[in-house]
């Protein structure tokens, strides 16, 4: 059951690293709910857990699922930081657009 939850975890946080890079089109709100979901599952699941019983298999993929959500983590940074940036774009667009110039500095000199 715990093998199952890491593998289906591992399977949509590389769905989501893999749209957000490749700037596909993707249904990120279902791809964080599965995401969300998968977390639940595992933490209600490794809850008590004694890591020194735990074999190999599911250890290995235990690593490469902290790796796999390292990366995720990452992408989903810039992810954000570059909707931030095209939101601050869009904002400055738009005061400029309002503004009739009057509190404007001027750009060139009086005749």
């Amino acid at each position: 059951m715990l093998l199952a939850c890491i593998k289906r975890l591992e399977a949509v946080v590389e769905e989501e690293t893999e749209a957000l890079e490749a700037h596909a089109p993707a249904d990120l709100d279902d791809l964080n709910r599965r995401k969300s979901q998968g977390l639940l599952e595992l933490t209600r699941l490794t809850r008590g857990l004694d890591v020194a019983a735990l074999d190999a298999t599911v250890a290995i993929h235990l690593a490469r699922l902290r790796d796999k959500l390292a990366r995720n983590q990452q992408v989903v940074a810039l992810h954000l930081r570059a909707l931030e940036e095209i939101d601050d774009t869009l904002t400055q667009v738009a005061l400029a657009a309002d503004s009739d110039g009057t509190y404007s500095a001027r750009t060139s000199p009086r005749p």
